[in-house]
C-alpha cells in the first residue's frame, strides 16, 4: 500500500518547491515559467496522493461516506488551516504592503479570484495564495465527487475535468484578451489536478499509464523546452496565443508520468537521489517554504538598509538571504508547529478499526486504507 517508496514524492515536492523560490528569487525576468511549472507539480501530486487516499479508503469493508467524508475535511484543517492563519494573522498585525485590504478574501481562500478580478499581483506578498486556494476549492469539491459518485464513473468524470480545463484554454483565444483571470480561475488548473487524480484511479483499477504516454513523455517535455525557450515575439504577435496554450499543456503528460514512476518508485541512481534525505527533509517542510518565503523575502527588502547584500532585487543576494531565512523558519515550523498538530489526525480515520480482533470486516483493504492513513499523516 502506501508505504515507504512513496518518500520519493517527499523528493519531487522538494523539487516543486525548489523551482518556485528559483523564480521569486534568483530567475531573471522572463523565466518565471519555472515557478509556474513548480506549482503545476504541486497540483499533479495533490490530484495523485488526495483521490489514493479516498479511493483506498472507499475500498475498506468499514468503508462509510459520511464519517470519511468529515475526516477528510478534518484532516485538511488540521494540515493546512494552522500555518496557513498564522501569517494571516501575521500580516495583518504588521499590514505589509497595505495588505489588510485583501485579508477577508484570502481568508476564504478566495485568493485567485482577488487577484483575477482585479488584473493585478497586488499586494504582492500574497500572491503566491492563488494556488493555495485552488487546491482548498479541489479539496471541497473532489472527494464529493470520489467517495459519492458510483465507482465506474470515477474515470470518465476525472477525463471529463481534464477535457474541460482543455477547452478553457481554448476559449481564451478566441474571446478573450490576456489577463490573470486566465490562469488565476479554477478550471486553469484542473486538468493538472484530475492528471494526478487519473492516475491514481487507473492504478486502484490495476491499470498504469498508457503506454504514449509511458513512451511519449520525454518528446513532450523536449517540446515544451524548445517552446519556452523559443523568442515571444512582440505582444499580440500571431505566436504569443499559441506560446501561451503550448507552454500550459505541454508539461501535464510528463509531470504525471514523472510522479508515476516516483510513487512506483525509481531504481538505481535516480532512486537513490530520490531518497537522499536532505531533499526528503526539504520536500517534507515544502509547504511551510511555499507559505513563508514571499512573506520573508519582504521583511527582508524592508530591513535592506542593514543587510550587506542585495536583496531588493532578483540575484544570488536575494537567494541567499530570504532563502535562507524561509529554510530556518519552515524547519522550525515543521518541527515545533505542524508535525505536533499532525498527529491530532489520529483521531480522524478514514475508515474505523472494528473492535473485535475476529470481525470478518477486518480485511486487507481496510488495513491498506488505515496503513495509507499513516503514510498521508506524516506529510
Amino acid at each position: 500500500m502506501a508505504n515507504a517508496r512513496d518518500i520519493q514524492l517527499d523528493t519531487l515536492r522538494a523539487v516543486a518547491v525548489t523551482l518556485v523560490l528559483y523564480a521569486h528569487f534568483l530567475a531573471p525576468n522572463g523565466t518565471s515559467f519555472l515557478g509556474h511549472l513548480g506549482v503545476r507539480l504541486f497540483f499533479v501530486l495533490s490530484g495523485f496522493l488526495i483521490t489514493r487516499l479516498l479511493l483506498e479508503a472507499r475500498d475498506a469493508a468499514t468503508f462509510e461516506a459520511g464519517p470519511a467524508l468529515r475526516s477528510f475535511y478534518a484532516r485538511r484543517v488540521i494540515r493546512i488551516f494552522p500555518p496557513y492563519f498564522a501569517v494571516l494573522a501575521l500580516v495583518w498585525l504588521t499590514d505589509l504592503e497595505q495588505s489588510r485590504a485583501s485579508l477577508a478574501w484570502h481568508a476564504l481562500y478566495l485568493s485567485n479570484f482577488w487577484y483575477a478580478l482585479r488584473n493585478d499581483w497586488n499586494p504582492w506578498l500574497l500572491c503566491h495564495f492563488w494556488s493555495l486556494s485552488i487546491e482548498e476549492q479541489f479539496y471541497l469539491a473532489w472527494p464529493l465527487i470520489v467517495l459519492l459518485a458510483p465507482r465506474k464513473r470515477i474515470e470518465a468524470i476525472t477525463i471529463g475535468v481534464i477535457g474541460f480545463s482543455l477547452a478553457y484554454r481554448f476559449y481564451w483565444p478566441i474571446a478573450a484578451d490576456p489577463a490573470l483571470a486566465r490562469d488565476l480561475l479554477p478550471p486553469a488548473s484542473m486538468d493538472a489536478l484530475a492528471g494526478g487524480a487519473l492516475l491514481a484511479v487507473r492504478r486502484a483499477r490495476g491499470a498504469d499509464l498508457p503506454r504514449w504516454m509511458r513512451l511519449g513523455w520525454p518528446a513532450l517535455a523536449a517540446l515544451f523546452l524548445l517552446v519556452v525557450w523559443s523568442d515571444p515575439g512582440p505582444a499580440d504577435s500571431t505566436w504569443e496565443w499559441p506560446r501561451w496554450m503550448l507552454v500550459q499543456v505541454l508539461p501535464l503528460v510528463p509531470l504525471v508520468a514523472i510522479v508515476a514512476a516516483c510513487s512506483s518508485g525509481l531504481g538505481g541512481v535516480p532512486g537513490r537521489l530520490a531518497e537522499l534525505p536532505p531533499l526528503l527533509f526539504l520536500g517534507r517542510i515544502s509547504y511551510g517554504v511555499y507559505l513563508y518565503h514571499p512573506i520573508l523575502l519582504a521583511y527582508a527588502v524592508k530591513a535592506q538598509p542593514w543587510i550587506p547584500l542585495n536583496v531588493s532585487e532578483q540575484g544570488p543576494g536575494r537567494l541567499l538571504v530570504a532563502g535562507a531565512a524561509t529554510l530556518v523558519v519552515a524547519s522550525l515550523s515543521w518541527t515545533f508547529f505542524e508535525k505536533p498538530l499532525n498527529g491530532l489526525k489520529r483521531y480522524f480515520p478514514y475508515v474505523a478499526r472494528s473492535g473485535a480482533s475476529g470481525d470478518a470486516k477486518w480485511t486487507s483493504r481496510t488495513a491498506g486504507a488505515l496503513d495509507l492513513q499513516r503514510t498521508e499523516a506524516r506529510r
